[in-house]
């Protein structure tokens, strides 16, 4: 018998069984990964959220799998058509796959050919042909001839002659042929190794599609295409701009109909004991084998190769989307210092918000510094009076339509006002303008217009990255690769996951946190988070955890998963501050009475802590991983993971893209990651783009293992595009921009696979002709 659900999953995170069936009830239970992860070590024996969230999505897959294993073998039951040997068959499948293989002769289908010719009496005929191919096909089909009739399922042709005889032996033979379950595997083995993926352009859509003119005639081993070529190949296909197509490697042209037999139709034919002696039924019965190949075979695996091309790279830009999105997530925080929004805009003029340390917005205005009206002097006035009033630190800018011309503004007003001490700061604004149309924002901004909403979102971002994206749908934050080509149902799976785990990563201050942060907090719903928020405001501030007993709808089970992640800051127990989840205070109390000491001299003191020695206050609830993780955050309670806030310093002089010089070298931001490399903002309203080739002078699988999204880079520019608005920039700085005419190595994704994959193992500096077919696959 196929192991279990747990002893598969075990084996596939290299757990112990025990430590997934714990996992397993704990989730089904209804705690979330951050609980189990952080505060459940003991049970689950320490697996962590990257192995739970595999589990999860693992747990999904294989429950679906039983699910549908038990309905395959109520059909095949019902159809009086299982034995033993399909029965163990369909026991042992380890995959959907697998298990669709063998249920498509039982499969409920429409009446086909091969069904109406069975009808006829036609199978003792394909029977005979296969077991004795000396027989003569003419003459053997001339004895099965038959009148039309009628039957339960519709109406019969009959078989008016022999050639209709043969045909209809054929469908017989095909359909049993492509429903065979080994051959089918063998088959879809060998198309996997050798399958060439075609694109060629349609004709007459050079134009339209010229964004696509790298796929115009490529061909790739379908084993080996990345993410981001399948995504744009099949958007290029849906678009109608490419014909995309499946062949073997063997067959460069569309093989005639009297060639050898090509690899797979040889499969078939091996298979069902088809050889070419020159008896009279040898012809007829190989030319089955390539009807079944062509028609039934290959059709059907070219879509399902095809599909499972689509799914992977579905799965691989979900993936990055969720990677950059967790980096943005976790981005350093400016911190409670009162910051200006700027809103960047030309004819509608510049949207200012200015909010305190906690967030809370005290003043706006519109400025119009640039044209039409050029109301330079003005501006800077304007600014100065409300960064003097406010006491303003910081200064965050939007990264859009004049956003250079915006960040000169502000590089004035601090030379100016000196005295006021102020930074800039640009960052990005992708999915401020969603934020000031939703209902949140409408809810949370009431009296304010839709246009400075955004400039509240650049400001509260650059204090704490975290809390204001939460409230943004994250698949409008814009680090996503071919997002919307993706499952949108997968997608926000996967993203509300991260989004979940940043949160409790950090941790949430209770009488602080916005309604969206707070539904983001492990165990707590939406209408949980604004019940919290509704009693704060009618109640004051929460002085303890346990007072949030006190929320409606907040029950114990919800308590339990939330408490630990929630923060109280300055309130009655000092614990209530820290990651320290409520169930485990008296440990800490038990730790206080052994070593004779309060509360306020043991947390903090390091040195202390060190030597205080976590099996001595072990027990049968909590084991020496949770007493570790006590000790250790006692040690900096509530302390945040992200790292120290920095900032990139553009370039004076270098605002536009024109200003750009093959060598400068630069200082940017990273905004995006993708399989083929990395987008930085370098302050010129256009991302430059870092190929991976050019990413480390070593070898580079992976970019996200050298960069992620919101790191300061240095970079050097090696080329510029200004028409097209591409720039192709190198992170290792000794690399020289190539010479003017020079003719580059490589044409990127417009060669074949093999010279593709060597390339990529070798990983020369990066030419203009690679970095231009980079480009291709720009973010959507």
């Amino acid at each position: 018998m196929l192991p279990s659900i747990e002893q598969r999953l075990a084996l596939e995170l290299a757990a112990k069984p025990v430590q997934v069936a714990a996992a397993i009830a704990l989730l089904d239970e209804g705690a979330t990964v951050p609980f189990i992860a952080r505060y459940r070590k003991e049970a689950t024996g320490g697996l962590d959220d990257i192995q739970l969230r595999l589990l999860e999505e693992r747990l999904r897959y294989l429950r679906e799998l039983e699910d549908r294993r038990a309905t395959i073998v109520a059909s095949i039951v019902e159809q009086g058509k299982m034995t033993p040997a399909l029965m163990e068959a369909i026991a042992m499948a380890e995959d959907k796959t697998r298990l669709e293989d063998l249920y498509l002769p039982y499969k409920q289908k429409r009446r086909t050919k091969a069904q109406i010719a069975i009808e006829a009496g036609l199978a003792p005929l394909a029977d005979a042909l296969l077991a004795d191919p000396a027989l003569n096909p003419e003459t053997e089909a001339g004895k099965f001839l038959r009148e039309a009739f009628t039957t339960a399922d519709g109406n019969n042709p009959g078989v008016a002659d022999a050639k209709a005889a043969l045909d209809g032996a054929r469908q017989i033979l095909m359909e049993r042929f492509a429903e065979d379950a080994a051959l089918l595997q063998s088959l879809r083995e060998y198309v996997q190794e050798h399958g060439v993926v075609d694109s060629k352009v349609v004709e007459g859509k050079q134009d339209e599609g010229e964004k696509f003119a790298d796929y115009f005639d490529y061909s790739e081993n379908i084993s080996t295409v990345p993410s981001h070529r399948a995504l744009a190949l099949l958007r290029g296909r849906r678009e109608g701009v490419l014909d995309v197509t499946l062949r073997l490697d063997t067959e460069l042209e569309k093989p005639k109909w009297d060639a050898p037999h090509n690899p797979c139709e040889g499969r078939i034919a091996a298979a069902a004991g088809i050889k070419n002696l020159g008896r009279p039924a040898d012809k007829w019965l190989a030319d089955t084998a390539r009807w079944t190949w062509r028609v039934k075979s290959f059709m059907h695996l070219e879509t399902e190769l095809m599909g499972a091309l689509r799914e992977k790279a579905e799965l691989d830009a979900i993936n990055v989307f969720a990677r950059n999105l967790k980096a943005l997530l976790l981005a350093a925080p400016a911190g409670p210092r009162a910051t200006m929004g700027l809103d960047p805009g030309l004819r509608t003029g510049v949207k200012v918000a200015v909010v305190d340390a906690t967030g809370k917005v005290v003043d706006t205005a519109v400025i119009y510094p640039h044209q039409p009206r050029n109301d330079w002097d003005g501006s800077l006035h304007v600014l100065g009076a409300l960064a003097a009033k406010h006491n303003v630190s910081l200064i965050s800018i939007g990264n859009g339509t004049a956003s250079r011309e915006t960040d000169k503004l502000a590089q004035d007003l601090i030379k100016q006002r000196a005295e006021l001490k102020l930074t800039k700061i640009v960052v990005s604004e992708a999915g401020a303008s969603v934020y000031s149309a939703s209902e949140f924002a409408s809810r949370e901004l009431p009296d304010m217009d839709v246009s400075l909403r955004g400039a509240v979102s650049i400001a509260r971002r650059l204090q704490d990255p975290l809390a204001e994206l939460v409230k943004i749908d994250p698949k409008s934050i814009g680090v996503g690769q071919y997002q919307h080509d993706v499952s949108q149902t997968q997608l926000a799976r996967s993203l509300d996951a991260v989004v979940e785990d940043c949160v409790n990563a950090v941790g949430v201050d209770v009488n602080t946190a916005s309604a969206p942060l707070l539904a983001r907090v492990s165990g707590l719903s939406a209408s949980v988070a604004q019940a919290i928020v509704s009693y704060r405001d009618l109640k004051g501030a929460f002085t303890s955890r346990a007072a949030l007993k006190s929320v409606p709808r907040l029950g114990d089970k919800t308590f339990e998963q939330a408490a630990g992640f929630l923060r109280v800051m300055n309130g009655e127990n000092p614990l209530d501050a820290s990651a320290v989840h409520p169930e485990s205070y008296p440990v800490v109390e038990k730790i206080l009475a052994d070593i004779k000491k309060d509360m306020k001299a043991l947390i903090g003191d390091a040195s202390l802590l060190k030597t205080l020695q976590p099996a001595r206050y072990a027990d049968e609830k909590f084991g020496v991983p949770t007493i570790s993780d006590i000790i250790k955050e006692l040690e900096k309670p509530g302390r945040d993971p992200r790292p120290e806030f920095t900032t990139a310093t553009f370039k004076e002089g270098v605002e536009e893209i024109g200003d750009l010089r093959p060598d400068m070298i630069l200082e940017g931001v990273v905004t995006n990651v993708a399989a083929f490399g990395a987008f930085v903002d370098i302050g010129v309203h256009q991302d430059g783009l870092v190929h991976i080739s050019a990413l480390s002078n070593t070898f580079v699988k992976d970019p996200h293992t050298v960069v992620k999204a919101g790191q300061v880079v240095r970079v050097k520019v090696l080329e510029v595009d200004a028409k097209r608005k591409r720039i192709a920039l190198t992170m290792r700085l000794t690399d020289s921009a190539p010479q003017a005419g020079s003719k580059p190595e490589q044409r990127g994704d417009r060669t074949d696979g093999k010279r593709l994959a060597q390339h990529q193992n070798k990983q020369p500096a990066p030419m203009a002709g690679s970095m231009a077919a980079a480009f291709a696959k720009l973010k959507s």
